[in-house]
This record gives C-alpha cells, sequence and structure tokens, in this order.
C-alpha cells in the first residue's frame, strides 16, 4: 500500500520541494520536483498521485500572481452572529471570487473585533471591488465590510512541511523584497493559455510531460504554450507550481498539518510600511505578509502576516521573535494584535473577466425568476 501521510519519510521530502519550491513556470514540474528532492520520478507521480486521491494533497496546480491580474483585498465582515455561518456558506459556495473564507477571534478590547467573517476577493480587470462586495452585502444581509487591498507582498509561499522544522526568529539573510501590485491586462489568447494553465491537475494528470494536454485545451502547440507561460512568468503573473496540502482539517489517516492559523497585526509609523514589511517578510515561518491599510477598526494596523502551527504556544514564540526583531531594527509599533482563525475554507479565485459577466447575469436572472 502507498503511504498517504504527510510523516512518511519519503512523502515528507516530496512535499518539503513540492510544496512551495516550484518557483515561476516550470516545463517539467513533477520532474523538477524529484530533481530538488532527490526521490526518483516515478516515486513522485506515484507519491504524489496517491496523496492527492486521499486528500492528503487537496489539489495540485499553477499558482498565479493574481494580484497582478485582478483588483483583489481581503476583507473583514460584520456579520450578524446567529448568521455567521449562513453567510460563510454563501462567500464559500456561491462567490467563486471569493477564495479564503475564514472565521476569526481576537481577545483584544477594539471595533475589530465585531469583525469575525474574513475573506479574500478578486475581481477581474474592469470591475470594481467596492461594487462587488456592495453587491454581497446585498446578497448575504452582511452589517458592513472593511476593504484591505495589499499595497505591496513580502512574502507568499505556504509550505507547512518544511516549517515544521523552523525555530522563533529564524530569518533569511536579507530584509524581503516587496512586489508591488500593479495590475497587468492580457491578450484574449493569453487569457485561454492561462486558463488551462491554472487548471487543477486530476490525478491522472500527475504524469510528465505535464504540459501537452493543457496545450492542446488552448489551442495551441506545446512551444507555443510554453512561450506564452513563460512570458507570463517573466511579467511576473506566475507565482509557483504547488502541491496544497489539506492543512485545516484532519486526513484520511486523521492527522492534522496545522492547528492554529494567526493573523498577526503590527501598526507602524506611516513612511515606514516597506521597512517594517521587509523585515518582517524575512521570518521563514511567514506564509504570507503584506502592507494592507486596517483603518481604525482595526487600531489603523499597516502590516499583516500569517503563520500556520500545530501549538499555540509556539506561533506566539514566532510572533514574540519578530516583535522583538523589529525592536532590535528600530522600528517602533504603535499597536500589535493577533486574530485567531477558526472554522476555514480555502479554493482558488476566479479571476476571469468572462467568468464574472456570466456569474453576474446569471444571479441576475435567477432573481427575476
Amino acid at each position: 500500500m502507498i503511504p498517504i501521510d504527510c510523516t512518511d519519510p519519503i512523502n515528507e521530502r516530496v512535499l518539503a520541494v513540492s510544496e512551495d519550491k516550484i518557483a515561476g513556470f516550470v516545463r517539467a514540474p513533477f520532474a523538477e520536483i524529484a530533481k530538488k528532492s532527490d526521490v526518483p520520478l516515478p516515486v513522485v507521480l506515484e507519491r504524489i498521485q496517491a496523496m492527492l486521491q486521499a486528500g492528503t494533497v487537496r489539489r495540485v496546480r499553477q499558482t498565479l500572481l493574481a494580484t497582478n491580474l485582478a483588483e483583489g483585498a481581503l476583507v473583514a465582515w460584520k456579520v450578524s452572529p446567529d448568521r455567521l455561518d449562513e453567510i460563510f456558506e454563501f462567500m464559500f459556495q456561491k462567490d467563486p471570487f471569493s477564495g479564503h473564507v475564514v472565521v476569526r477571534s481576537t481577545d483584544a478590547k477594539i471595533p475589530g473585533q465585531a469583525f469575525r467573517l474574513w475573506t479574500t476577493v478578486k475581481v477581474p480587470a474592469g470591475f470594481s471591488l467596492q461594487e462587488h462586495c456592495e453587491f454581497l452585502k446585498e446578497q448575504t444581509g452582511a452589517e458592513t465590510f472593511r476593504l484591505m487591498p495589499a499595497k505591496g507582498i513580502f512574502a507568499l509561499g505556504v509550505g507547512h512541511m518544511r516549517r515544521r522544522k523552523i525555530e522563533p526568529g529564524d530569518r533569511v539573510d536579507e530584509p524581503a523584497h516587496m512586489h508591488r501590485v500593479e495590475t497587468v491586462h492580457l491578450t484574449p489568447g493569453e487569457w485561454k493559455v492561462l486558463h488551462a494553465l491554472k487548471r487543477e491537475f486530476r490525478v491522472d494528470e500527475i504524469q510528465e510531460p505535464a504540459w501537452d494536454q493543457r496545450a492542446r485545451e488552448a489551442g495551441v502547440s506545446l512551444e507555443e504554450f510554453f512561450a506564452v507561460a513563460e512570458s507570463l512568468a517573466a511579467r511576473k503573473l506566475i507565482g509557483r507550481f504547488s502541491t496544497f496540502l489539506e492543512h485545516v482539517k484532519p486526513n484520511q489517516s486523521g492527522e492534522r498539518v496545522t492547528r492554529f492559523n494567526a493573523l498577526f497585526h503590527w501598526a507602524v509609523p506611516a513612511g515606514r510600511e516597506i521597512e517594517a514589511g521587509a523585515e518582517v517578510g524575512r521570518h521563514e515561518i511567514l506564509t504570507h505578509c503584506y502592507w494592507r491599510e486596517g483603518g481604525p477598526e482595526f487600531n489603523n494596523v499597516n502590516i499583516m502576516a500569517v503563520a500556520h502551527g500545530t501549538d499555540k504556544e509556539r506561533v506566539l514564540a514566532h510572533k514574540k521573535a519578530i516583535d522583538e526583531h523589529l525592536e532590535e531594527a528600530g522600528i517602533p509599533v504603535t499597536y500589535t494584535n493577533v486574530f485567531w482563525g477558526g472554522r476555514s475554507e480555502i479554493k482558488p479565485s476566479e479571476i476571469s473577466p468572462f467568468a464574472y459577466q456570466e456569474w453576474r447575469s446569471s444571479l441576475s436572472a435567477a432573481q427575476a425568476v
């Protein structure tokens, strides 16, 4: 029987690479995983297939830097407590443009503690994020929302298995580089390739060569497919080729990859956001680090980061190490907090302008009946 647990030694080696170490677009992604993990390609294919079929790996796909393809934001929603689950389900099941849907809570006595539902939302270029969230508010009966678009990205990469061994304070040698969020427009031909590129891999598609069928889907030759994909990567529109673990719910063997999901908040003086984000983003425990403006509801926080772990006190030890590093770097913090994640669902946000038009039309037609 093929092992499906994350803790199996071979699976652990594969996942340490496949989660977030295959950056950009790679013509032979599974072969690259094999090379970097020092596991033979047939074994890599067999193990990823088995873990995907068992649900240990929830998806395998080429990720995009969708912040440059669609207007996006972290959104905090204030909803009636007795409707929290109902609105959660709407955001997860009925809005293809909402990605992460998370119930969060904090012990801090701030106005923001009333914002229990947090989502990531993206709308394609040409459509309004504000208008979309107003539409969701009307559809769900949410009381209000706070939009927090990213002004800059300092860290983005989910490698849960690799991060299990990271110690509090572990960080890279240099400050993190900030990726600026700038929307890029694509041609219809590029969108066709992008659609084929980003589709999740089925179990039977875990093979090399990996992209032949995708080129046929896009209606182009393999070389043209590679040329467009590499052009998108050169324009910083491609993220990584990744296996995503089921890290919230127990997998088939009862194993949990993580138990605690923490959203860290820091408020630093205006004008020092890039410096502070670069120092916070150096810490290897973080899966995400952004410059976002939280506004008065969240005591004007402007640096946000996410960390996961199996032990709450260890997650807080990582937070303490980052706080101490900011103090050592001479960056004043006027406020800091932790929002803990509870119930959550994660799916890729749709970013196609064609899909957006169809979705709005379908909802309008349903309401007219």
